[in-house]
């Protein structure tokens, strides 16, 4: 896409998850459509690129031990995000558009809490998301990170594979001040530029 280009990224997978009725409930969020009904996940896919998507985000962004528990994920974690990521190239190519597919890179310890973030759990919960992302993705989206220190730790884990990496951060919403900050209180401007 070139400069000045317009992208329709898609919406959100979860809640479109759980108004269609697909298999949803607290802590496995839009993961455990993965297991249970990966029928619904593609069918949100291909909804998204009819709608008119540009880039449709693979439902990774729950498969984590945060959400599905320590032990499921270091026994399925990877075979998760590869069926995820499958999901999404399978919509993409039954469609016969030319969309792209976001692997989603989700925070790997927790939303909107940058507190619970682990530098020395880095590699062991971003590899397996990557490991099963990557044969399907055309790019990596770190979303909704909370801080710029985790924003570079996963940038800085991923393979030197030539994919673009797109990141999204997420703001503090309570006791705002003029200054827009993440969750993890540092100023926007500040992750703005560290993601130059």
């Amino acid at each position: 896409m070139g400069a000045g280009s317009t992208v329709i990224l898609d919406g959100g997978m979860g809640r479109e998850l759980q108004r269609r009725g697909a298999p949803f409930r607290q802590p496995e969020w839009s993961a455990l459509a993965l297991s249970e009904d990966p029928q619904a996940v593609e069918a949100v896919h291909a909804a998204y690129i009819a709608s008119g998507s540009n880039v449709i985000t693979s439902n990774s962004y729950a498969v984590v031990p945060f959400h599905i528990g320590e032990e499921r994920f270091a026994a399925e974690g990877q075979a998760l995000a590869a069926l995820a990521g499958e999901l999404a190239r399978r919509a993409v190519e039954a469609s016969g558009k030319p969309v792209r597919v976001a692997g989603s890179l989700p925070p790997l310890f927790g939303s909107y809490r940058p507190d619970l973030f682990d530098a020395s759990r880095v590699e062991e919960v971003l590899s397996p998301l990557v490991k099963g992302l990557a044969p399907f993705v055309d790019l990596w989206l770190a979303e909704t990170q909370s801080s710029i220190a985790e924003a570079r730790a996963i940038h800085a884990g991923l393979p030197k594979d030539g994919k673009p990496f797109w990141l999204s951060f997420t703001l503090k919403d309570e006791e705002v001040d003029e200054v827009p900050r993440l969750r993890s209180g540092e100023p926007v401007a500040e992750a703005a530029a560290g993601a130059g």
